[in-house]
């Protein structure tokens, strides 16, 4: 791991996350709160749409949300949805 986790992770992190629980009621207000900041690094990563400056803080905060979701304090650099999901057992 490095250091903090790249934007191009946290975008694919966020995709996983969106795309393996988005039907999981535990993360209900999670998902209702984040209703772009989700999608978003989807299409982003899966290059249906090109990241812009703007997209990028979306990605940003959503990731520090889910971080915080699971309570995990700091991002020490992580390159997959299963080391945040690791952390958080």
């Amino acid at each position: 791991m490095t250091d903090t986790t790249s934007l191009e992770n946290k975008a694919e992190i966020l995709a996983d996350f969106w795309n393996t629980y988005k039907y999981d009621a535990q993360f209900t207000d999670f998902f209702q709160y984040n209703d772009l900041g989700l999608p978003l690094p989807y299409a982003i990563s899966v290059g249906m749409v090109a990241s812009t400056p703007h997209a990028e803080m979306f990605i940003e905060e959503t990731f520090d949300l889910l971080l915080e979701a699971f309570g995990i304090e700091k991002d020490t650099g992580f390159d997959a949805l299963e080391d945040l999901i690791i952390l958080r057992q």
